[in-house]
């Protein structure tokens, strides 16, 4: 990639050498998110089984709890990081996020794992929206999917480190000091990240037109709705970008979901131990989604120069493709089988990410883009990581009710659809506390609890991977009207 150019004249502000080094340790810090976001679906099941938990009650720690204030508190500090040092909330946010994560280890019930979840999410809320805001500082226009998908990447390596490391540490010594293994390293990145990341000129990779024309905003109440209301217009108001924008929400509805689960699900299905499990997950994740998540943003930067309909079109081509090899491979007999198939559909299913960020990023001017990725983030995680899990939760433990009671129905459509019509019968929770019969009941009870629960699994993870046709289909609808869209930016920007 081009070095950087310092507004004012010809000489290079920024070396590649330097900007590489600054992606790679924005990455290294998102790769520590996701690890800490996403370690609790992998050692999931053992936390149920010790705190006795619902699989709703799962979903709502992986899912609402991280969420709820990771999403109200992304707005606030993203206008924060319009103002001042962007580097030290990053750094600030990560020192939070990563000490919680370590106190999970110490929880004794679920109201205590919940309020230090709560914890993680008030720490990361702090974590993208400047850190979209500095790469787009670092990286010119035409090459901010490239580096966004870079920096993307930390969500496939985060979730496999988690998976693999979570599942060693938790099946060799227990699912608390997983949690403090995890956590704790993250300080140390901190101070790290503190000392060698600069500061970049606010606009520094646009045109010099654009850098000049910025004045930061005097902070009253009323200039800050006004810039939320602006930036909110450019999302929403645009037929393309809103598109894009409910593409990655649905998307990331079906994909949280489905992905809270999957752990248990080998568990339960084919009764894996937690270290087997993380290292089937781990390297699936890091395999298919991360070959995706990179593929995503280069290709679409290529395919872009010829015309920016592929911005959305390389998701919805992905996404639809994605789907059913992934019901596929949840259909299968053995877990060898499962496995092998995983590896295909994350390559096609995560290359909605990069493009996506992209589009938001040029889509506003420098002084507004960690307000605009924070309510990005705001709508996308509050409806799809807040939502995502707790809905597929549920509706494992709804189904897991209706075929505990009528063993006989089969099928993912049969099942699912007469889940709802039909009540009454035996409460599976109560009877198979945490999907397992008590201690000493009869060996036909003991199997057909951990059969229902298992069979539950799978099909609540294949509705929730349905939703990517839904997403798929808003990016087709997002190429109509984005090669106007992004030519009028270009134009505004200089």
């Amino acid at each position: 990639m081009a070095d950087s150019v310092a507004s004012g004249g010809d000489k290079p502000l920024f070396s590649g050498g330097y900007k590489a080094a600054v992606l790679s340790l924005l990455l290294a810090t998102y790769t520590f998110n996701f690890i800490d976001r996403t370690i609790i679906s992998t050692i999931g099941q053992a936390i149920k089984v010790d705190l006795k938990l619902t699989d709703t009650q799962l979903g709502l720690l992986g899912g609402l709890y991280f969420a709820l204030l990771y999403t109200i508190l992304g707005i606030p500090i993203a206008r924060l990081a319009e103002r001042v040092n962007r580097v030290t909330i990053i750094t600030a946010s990560l020192v939070i996020w990563s000490g919680f994560t370590a106190l999970c280890g110490s929880a004794a019930s679920f109201t205590q794992l919940a309020l230090y979840r709560f914890g993680v999410g008030v720490g990361e809320a702090g974590g993208s929206p400047p850190a979209h805001s500095l790469i787009s500082d670092y990286y010119a226009p035409k090459q901010r999917a490239t580096a966004l998908s870079i920096y993307a990447f930390g969500i496939p390596l985060g979730t496999m480190i988690g998976a693999v490391a979570g599942g060693w540490l938790a099946q060799h010594f227990s699912w608390r000091i997983a949690f403090v293994i995890v956590g704790l390293p993250g300080v140390i990145l901190a101070l790290i990240v503190k000392l060698v990341v600069k500061e970049p000129p606010r606009g520094h990779s646009e045109a010099r037109a654009g850098v000049a024309a910025y004045i930061r905003p005097k902070f009253t109440f009323g200039s800050e709705i006004k810039e939320m209301a602006s930036v909110a217009g450019a999302l929403f108001g645009k037929w393309p970008v809103l598109n894009m924008i409910l593409g990655v929400t649905i998307a990331s509805f079906g994909s949280y979901g489905s992905g809270a689960f999957v752990p248990s699900y080998f568990v339960r299905a084919f009764h894996l131990d937690l270290a087997t499990v993380g290292l089937i997950t781990g390297l699936i994740g890091g395999f298919s989604s991360g070959i995706g998540t990179l593929a995503g943003g280069f290709v679409s930067d290529l395919a872009a120069r010829r015309s920016a309909r592929w911005y959305p079109l390389i998701p919805a081509i992905g996404l639809t493709v994605a789907a059913p090899i992934y019901i596929y491979a949840y259909l299968q007999p053995a877990w060898q089988s499962v496995a092998v198939i995983l590896l295909i559909p994350g390559i096609f299913h995560y290359t909605y990410l990069a493009p996506t960020f992209a589009v938001v990023q040029n889509s506003v001017a420098p002084h507004r883009r960690a307000t605009a990725t924070a309510i990005l983030f705001f709508f996308l995680n509050l409806i799809a990581l807040g939502g995502g899990p707790p809905f597929t939760g549920w509706l494992i433990d709804q189904i897991s009710g209706f075929a505990f009671n009528h063993p006989q129905v089969s099928g993912v459509l049969d099942t699912v659809s007469a889940t709802f019509q039909q009540g009454g019968g035996v409460d599976f929770a109560k009877v198979c506390p945490g999907g397992h019969a008590p201690k000493g009941a009869a060996a036909a009870l003991a199997h057909a609890c951990s059969a229902t629960n298992a069979r539950a699994t799978q099909y609540g993870i294949i509705v929730s991977i349905s939703f990517y046709v839904w997403a798929g289909f808003h990016y087709f609808l997002a190429a109509i009207g984005i090669v106007g869209h992004m030519r009028a930016r270009a134009e505004a920007q200089g």
